[in-house]
């Protein structure tokens, strides 16, 4: 990394240094404060963005446009200081991959922060899918929900003073590996926590927001997140029971999923939930929707409502259920 690349990174994050996890029993309670309205209409706007580039596959003229428009976006938003795009190289099946992770700041003057993040990247392959296994996936949930939502949050906490630090952070290389080779999965929070911009960083916890988008979607506490941050995992599907969301986010234990929030916390110690997309069978099998890993991932199966629910939920959680 070049000297001035150096300092950029201290500029950027040479207040989160001293954040730390203030409140390890995650207690929260309604703090009264107001709570600004969630657009689902410009978040289904962002996904449609990153599905009209193509699959965001890694070394793809998509993935340059893509990380192009997310770099854009978050400037806008959080301000061109408080924006760094972590670029990297993986050799992975014998290709040597560009990769970039982008990490947005909000209130960076606050050292007591939370950390939100989804991946960006899509699945260059598409096994799920009888009749293109080896197309990649237009991945409008699986990776383009979540950023989504994430877009809209920067407008909002660009709009609407915080109460506490957000980062926002976009992995690369999620979802790159093999079926079964977990190794070349999760390739950007392995980077990331490997290489922290800042040592030290220390949030109070993380959301990771994986395939919250989708028709007929179920939010089951996902079991690591379970073992990771019960409380925090309680307190969000408490506000998706008060807000009339619970077939959405059922009040039920999920399956124990293998994603970026179990690299994270494995690395840097930082308690991470997912809130994701699944079921569980009668016989205890993790169960994906039916467009997961097929060419079906795409504009059709977005669902509005799912979106603005998951935005609403975490909105109320940031802004009013977090003492400071």
């Amino acid at each position: 990394m070049s000297l001035k690349k150096k300092l950029i990174v201290i500029t950027l994050f040479s207040l989160l240094v001293t954040a730390c996890k203030s409140d390890p029993d995650f207690r929260f309670s309604d703090q009264g404060r107001f709570v600004p309205a969630f657009s689902a209409e410009r978040a289904f706007h962002y996904i449609e963005d990153q599905v009209n580039f193509g699959p965001r596959v890694p070394n793809t003229e998509a993935h340059r446009e893509a990380i192009q428009y997310f770099n854009r976006h978050f400037r806008e938003t959080a301000g061109n200081r408080s924006v760094y795009v972590q670029s990297f190289q993986e050799v992975v099946y014998g290709d040597t991959l560009n990769l970039y992770n982008l990490v947005a700041s909000f209130a960076p003057e606050k050292s007591d922060r939370i950390l939100l993040a989804a991946h960006w990247d899509s699945r260059p392959r598409g096994e799920e899918d009888s009749l293109n296994p080896d197309l990649p996936i237009p991945g409008a949930d699986d990776g383009g929900s979540g950023v989504g939502v994430l877009m809209e949050f920067a407008n909002i906490f660009a709009e609407y003073d915080l109460p506490i630090g957000v980062d926002i952070i976009l992995f690369d290389g999620e979802d790159y590996g093999e079926e079964g080779d977990l190794d070349h999965y999760f390739l950007g929070s392995r980077h990331w926590g490997n290489n922290p911009p800042v040592p030290g960083y220390s949030p109070r916890f993380g959301i990771l927001l994986d395939m919250v988008g989708g028709v007929n979607a179920t939010f089951p506490k996902e079991g690591y997140s379970m073992r990771f941050a019960p409380r925090l995992v309680d307190e969000i599907w408490s506000i998706a029971h008060e807000f009339g969301h619970s077939g959405l986010f059922i009040n039920e234990r999920g399956g124990m999923i293998a994603d970026d929030h179990i690299i994270v916390e494995q690395l840097t110690g930082i308690p991470m939930i997912n809130i994701i997309h699944h079921r569980v069978s009668p016989t205890g099998e993790v169960r994906f929707p039916p467009y997961w890993h097929t060419q079906n991932d795409n504009m059709d199966i977005i669902d509005k409502d799912v979106l603005q629910a998951v935005g609403d939920v975490i909105l109320e959680l940031i802004y009013n259920r977090i003492p400071t």
